[in-house]
């Protein structure tokens, strides 16, 4: 199918589940053409089945940029004259674990993944959403999904804030320097999703246990437990995507998670070496 030109469509990395699914369906249900990424093609089974007038897809590995090269003809060739509406740069992975015995290879994944992965994508499609003065394309906009954990670091979760915290740098460069040709650029960052992940990880095995952290990973139960109580519906992230997506003043920030008011305090009130000692404290319960 070819997108009609006054209903661009809005492509969404990693629509097979959780808040890329979620917002694939949310922009479906309003109509609006999705494109989605996948890793494989029994992945986009379901929605192609659900709105096939709506949604196509394609597939690749982020960290494979022979595949995101192909991918883009095709997105190309979908979106017509039209070019995109957006880009929502969702895909992603969590590697967790103490920095002092955190394998290298486990690392160099977690930013393969969700930094250079992600950068390739953003630097291929981003024409389609005309960054250039010559683009035959209309602005779109540049959604990056990041998390809480990109300004607040948690023990245990230092691999993936870090990756978070890149992508949170790259999307205030991208922000200042796309804004030349209009294309607005906003920041996802929602806490604790309710999904199957927290049964899963229950289940994991944890290669650290036998380090001098071993106490703190054995309150991993109630830890996950915790994050639980507090965590949101991928749809309540999907709103907010779809807001930064259609509002004509989309927000350079959007931070989405319970017990917000305690997350905004720690982040922007409370001195650093108090939030360091809260989590020590915490650490420190058995």
């Amino acid at each position: 199918m070819v997108m009609k030109e006054l209903n661009r469509p809005v492509f969404i990395t990693g629509v097979s589940s959780g808040i890329g699914k979620a917002s694939a369906i949310y922009f479906l249900e309003r109509e609006i053409p999705v494109i989605g990424s996948v890793r494989r093609e029994e992945d986009a089974q379901e929605l192609s089945t659900h709105y096939s007038e709506l949604f196509d897809f394609v597939v690749f590995d982020q960290t494979d940029f022979q595949a995101i090269d192909e991918a883009e003809k095709k997105v190309r060739q979908l979106c017509g004259t039209s070019g995109l509406r957006a880009l929502v740069n969702n895909a992603g992975i969590a590697v967790s674990g103490p920095m002092q015995y955190v394998k290298e290879e486990y690392m160099r994944r977690q930013m393969e993944v969700n930094f250079f992965g992600l950068l390739k994508v953003t630097q291929t499609f981003l024409p389609l959403l005309g960054a250039s003065f010559d683009s035959p394309y209309p602005p779109g906009r540049l959604i990056n999904v990041s998390s809480v954990s990109g300004r607040m670091t948690r023990m245990m979760m230092g691999p993936y804030s870090a990756s978070k915290y890149a992508l949170e740098a790259m999307s205030d460069a991208l922000r200042r320097e796309l804004s030349i040709f209009n294309i607005r650029v906003s920041i996802i960052e929602p806490g604790p999703i309710d999904t199957e992940i927290w049964e899963k990880a229950k289940k994991e095995d944890n290669p650290y246990m036998d380090t001098d952290y071993e106490y703190i990973l054995r309150q991993r139960d109630k830890i996950i437990e915790q994050n639980q109580e507090m965590s949101i519906s991928a749809q309540k992230v999907a709103e907010k995507i779809y807001h930064a997506v259609t509002s004509s003043k989309p927000k350079i920030r959007y931070l989405i998670t319970g017990k917000k008011l305690l997350i905004l305090l720690i982040i922007k009130v409370l001195p650093t070496r108090w939030v360091d000692k809260l989590f020590t404290l915490l650490a420190k319960r058995k």
